[in-house]
């Protein structure tokens, strides 16, 4: 049995986080990135250490499952050692996590956003903007102005034509390897 979601009235899931979470939590978030993309545009040798450490990083989503799974099991674990009454506690993680993937909120979303978890969309904008820094599509100059540059390939990663999806349009031969091992401090 599939379960089909009214879309009219459940938001879409690139949306529903970032809608659920306070307009001053958002605004820092994207005020970050637009720090580190600036950063980055003035110190371009260190954007491939930046993009390991981006595909190193939780998105919201993960982090949620994986506090979601420790607290379930926990609250199994008690009950069987400790007696029923904390089969409440994994009953309780289950409606959460319903609510999270109906609506986009649960209660430890406000606290994890705080914290600077980011959706999955919001870490491939500042990795799209750093590999549009570094050349990897056409729509972004390498040479000028560093904030001009920062600014561009910003627009560029939050409005291409795949911007959904998180993949601008790269130039013909300029898509260069990202993947490595996620070893990488996220730089301060």
């Amino acid at each position: 049995m599939t379960i089909r979601p009214n879309t009219a009235t459940l938001p879409g899931t690139p949306q529903r986080v970032r809608r659920m979470t306070d307009a001053e939590i958002n605004a820092a978030i994207d005020r970050q990135i637009e720090r580190n993309i600036l950063f980055y545009a003035e110190h371009p040798d260190e954007i491939p250490m930046r993009l390991r450490s981006l595909d190193a990083e939780w998105d919201i989503e993960r982090a949620l499952q994986a506090n979601a799974a420790a607290v379930g099991l926990t609250g199994s674990l008690l009950a069987l050692t400790r007696g029923g009454g904390w089969f409440v506690l994994p009953a309780l993680v289950g409606g959460f996590l319903l609510q999270h993937a109906t609506q986009g909120w649960c209660p430890p979303l406000p606290v994890m956003r705080r914290m600077g978890f980011r959706t999955a969309r919001e870490i491939d904008v500042e990795r799209n903007a750093l590999k549009a820094l570094r050349g990897d599509y056409a729509t972004v100059a390498k040479d000028g102005d560093s904030a001009a540059r920062a600014r561009a390939a910003l627009q560029a990663a939050r409005s291409g034509p795949f911007a959904g999806t998180g993949s601008p349009v790269p130039a013909p031969g300029a898509v260069k390897a990202t993947a490595s091992p996620p070893t990488v401090p996220k730089p301060a």
